[in-house]
């Protein structure tokens, strides 16, 4: 027979498997999933808020789980005041610039943004509106070198050379560094680490644990907007981060900085 206190972590022991596994949580998973107590229409954001029973089939609390509203196109104003709540951002955002921040999610999302996947970049959009908001870190420029040498002639060598230049400020320190990796991506995300890690050293247990690329507007060809999408986990929590642009770099490059952004001002590093 299964107790109260063991059922309450199953969440828990889900994702501990999954981390066992090397392999990504499924978030559609029931009971155990990010989505599986998820709402995202205003109208379910403001019947939880009320009565939480109306729209969930258990406390999610019972499994080791919580209850997530989502952003998006569709939310209203009752899922943005549940999310500042959620976020402990109530007490600095008046209920007053919900309207002002559906606006800037509707413009965010006319790029390209998305935010329904992407919970860790709405709260960075958020805090960025906060008159004291310091970010860890400032991106200065970067500048990524793809090359191809046809010499190589090494099995396991396919003779692309991706390299990364980035250069960033911490606080009055210009950091700028140099790093390859495999693939364009992965060398942008090397050189941002080494230029942040002598700073904040607890970065090191961060890893990518899934990178997606959509197209937004198909019919635009080689010359469409994408979006990358991002999951991060430290060991104890999972987050996503989005970007979108005409360039897959610099979509890359949004999502990668918001990632340690998020992880560095929810740690007070």
């Amino acid at each position: 027979c299964v107790t109260e206190e063991q059922l309450s972590k199953l969440t828990e022991i889900s994702r501990y498997i999954s981390e066992v596994a090397n392999m990504p949580p499924y978030g559609l998973q029931p009971y155990v999933g990010v989505s599986a107590f998820s709402h995202k229409g205003g109208l379910h954001a403001s019947g939880i808020a009320k009565v939480e029973a109306s729209y969930q089939h258990i406390p999610p609390e019972r499994v080791g789980n919580i209850k997530r509203v989502v952003i998006s196109e569709l939310s209203g104003r009752s899922n943005i005041l549940h999310k500042l709540e959620e976020l402990g951002l109530s007490n600095l955002v008046p209920k007053e610039e919900a309207p002002k921040i559906l606006d800037m999610i509707k413009i965010q999302e006319s790029k390209g943004f998305q935010y329904e996947g992407a919970e860790a970049s709405f709260e960075l959009m958020v805090r960025r509106l906060l008159p004291n908001y310091a970010p860890s870190f400032e991106l200065i420029d970067y500048m990524v070198i793809i090359e191809k040498d046809r010499r190589s002639s090494s099995s396991d060598d396919d003779g692309i050379l991706s390299e990364a230049t980035v250069k960033v400020r911490v606080g009055s320190e210009v950091v700028h560094t140099i790093a390859e990796g495999n693939g364009p991506v992965n060398a942008l995300d090397n050189a941002l680490r080494k230029s942040l890690i002598q700073f904040y050293p607890s970065i090191e247990s961060i890893r990518l644990v899934d990178f997606k690329v959509r197209v937004v507007d198909q019919g635009t060809g080689t010359g469409a907007i994408v979006r990358v999408l991002i999951e991060s986990m430290d060991g104890e929590k999972i987050w996503s981060t989005v970007g979108s642009s005409g360039n897959i770099i610099e979509a890359s490059w949004f999502a990668l900085a918001d990632s340690l952004e998020y992880y560095l001002n929810n740690h007070k590093i």
